[in-house]
């Protein structure tokens, strides 16, 4: 991919909530987005969940690393076989540990191996160069989100959050020319998002999730731990900063003496809390808060955040975008700056020194 031009790529996402694998086409020059594609969603089945889930913070090598890194790549091989007409794919792998403090990161899933299954160039590992020059190698969809409020047409400043495991949220200045501008982009971890709440559906009731945050519903906030919760060194850390899946699992334990319900009303308000907290980054204020990933479709914590946020929060949808794609997209989007040899983080998104482009190709 010598020379720069539209191309057709295929990005895909697993994400730490565990639900699935998202693939989605997207036609880009590396800068713009020129048209979105089909897309595609393959779902975990609960043996699945557990091999993952089994892997979780160990490092390539460990136990139980090599089964989940064959179960992520039969379910990518599966989803992605029902596609036509990508010219590239990008591949960002399941993460299963996060330790920028320590300069490594692991997300599991062979790109080589995906080459050679699909007969496509396979961009991937996508972190690995980012945290090796002392960036927090996440979030990395920031430069895509740069992306969709030009191509939403947006003016004034607004921000962009993924609630999936973990939430980021993503302030742009739409102003600006490119997403490596100095103050065009503003991105971090905003703290937990469904992963808590999922192991505690999973561990109490048997269940994945709580659908609709239905459980959450019904419960009391417990405001004492929410605002405990905020006291966490976290939260005095100046952005870009990000979080590996279970850094609060000690905190959560204070959890463990409440109700079913009480635990997932606090557990989702502790999310929409953190976002909340986030704000207080933000350069310049917002009118907008526009949300994707599994988050959205929880009402209990849209409401909390209407509740928290100054601003108006809605589902990404209203911009005229995927909420379930947008992270897949992000990675075909990526893909091809990778391709081009492009940047795709840069010192307000992850921190890193300066603007570095990821990832690596592997060819059939």
């Amino acid at each position: 991919m010598a020379k720069q031009g539209a191309v057709w790529v295929l990005g895909t996402m697993s994400g730490t909530s565990l639900d699935g694998v998202d693939a989605a086409m997207l036609r880009t020059d590396g800068h713009a987005i020129l048209e979105f594609g089909p897309d595609a969603y393959r779902p975990y089945s609960a043996a699945e969940q557990s091999v993952i889930r089994a892997a979780f913070g160990q490092w390539p090598g460990d136990p139980a690393v090599a089964a989940a890194a064959e179960v992520v790549e039969t379910a990518h091989a599966e989803l992605l076989a029902r596609f036509s007409g990508a010219e590239m794919i990008g591949f960002h792998g399941q993460t299963l540990a996060h330790d920028p403090v320590q300069g490594r990161t692991h997300q599991t899933g062979n790109g080589g191996l995906l080459a050679q299954a699909m007969n496509l160039p396979v961009v991937w590992d996508f972190r690995s160069n980012d945290v090796a020059m002392g960036g927090q190698g996440a979030p990395l969809a920031p430069f895509f989100h740069f992306a969709c409020a030009k191509w939403i047409k947006a003016t004034e400043p607004l921000a962009i959050l993924n609630l999936g495991g973990v939430g980021n949220v993503t302030w742009i200045d739409p102003s600006l020319p490119s997403p490596e501008s100095p103050g065009a982009l503003l991105a971090f971890d905003t703290g937990p998002a469904n992963a808590p709440v999922n192991d505690l559906m999973q561990i109490r009731l048997g269940l994945s999730h709580d659908e609709g945050g239905a459980l959450a519903a019904t419960g009391r906030v417990d405001e004492g731990l929410v605002k405990a919760f905020l006291t966490q060194a976290y939260f005095h850390k100046i952005p870009p900063k990000s979080l590996d899946r279970n850094d609060f699992q000690p905190f959560f334990k204070k959890t463990h003496r409440l109700s079913n319900a009480a635990a997932a009303a606090t557990l989702t308000a502790i999310a929409a809390a953190s976002v909340a907290k986030a704000a207080e980054h933000f350069p310049k204020p917002i009118t907008r808060l526009l949300v994707a990933g599994g988050g959205r479709h929880n009402a209990t914590l849209m409401a909390e955040l209407s509740r928290r946020m100054a601003c108006r929060v809605e589902p990404i949808e209203t911009a005229g975008l995927n909420g379930d794609m947008l992270e897949a997209q992000a990675f075909a989007y990526l893909a091809a700056r990778v391709a081009y040899g492009l940047p795709t983080s840069c010192s307000s998104t992850t921190g890193v020194s300066a603007a570095v482009g990821g990832g690596q190709i592997s060819r059939p």
